[in-house]
């Protein structure tokens, strides 16, 4: 057989695209990995509590003096909560009998705190078996706390007061 220039040529052109490939393929080799990512979402709550003022109140009244007031809980979604109110400052109070006590002293006005506008069920304390429970939104709720100083109280004149500490367990 006779090479001519032209089967030079194409010889010599086959044997460099062939001499290429495995080239070319090995750039086109490509291996993958994967990698996970995580983070923890921490629960954390707020609770905050506008104050309770009854206004006035007249001694030996006929008629229970209520009032209202708003805590607000705040968590993130899904997350469960419970709120209790303690018994307060007043020496000898309960939650089911709350005492203020005159600022200069000696006296002291009965009242309650209550989870339900009817003032049938005392608010208690985390432990308690009336505390208030929801699950969070991610935006503040409102909870109503419902007030109540019974009527017939004969006590001395002045201001009043007592400090509720509120408290979240979540």
């Amino acid at each position: 057989m006779h090479v001519t220039p032209r089967h030079r040529l194409i010889s010599s052109l086959g044997a460099v695209l062939i001499a290429a490939l495995p080239l070319s393929r090995a750039a086109a080799v490509t291996t993958t990995s994967t990698m996970n990512v995580t983070a923890q979402v921490q629960a954390t709550c707020t609770v905050s509590a506008a104050d309770l003022n009854f206004g006035a109140y007249q001694g030996g009244a006929a008629s229970n003096l209520d009032a209202t007031t708003t805590v607000t809980a705040t968590c993130p979604p899904g997350q469960g909560y419970t709120i209790g109110l303690n018994e307060g400052t007043g020496t000898g109070a309960t939650v089911a009998n709350r005492l203020m006590t005159l600022s200069s002293g000696g006296a002291t006005l009965n009242y309650g705190l209550f989870s339900d506008s009817a003032r049938a069920t005392h608010w208690t304390d985390i432990g308690g078996a009336n505390v208030v429970a929801g699950t969070g939104d991610g935006a503040g709720q409102p909870i109503t706390v419902y007030g109540r100083i019974p009527s017939g109280q004969n006590v001395r004149t002045g201001t009043y007061e007592d400090t509720i500490t509120v408290t979240m367990n979540y």
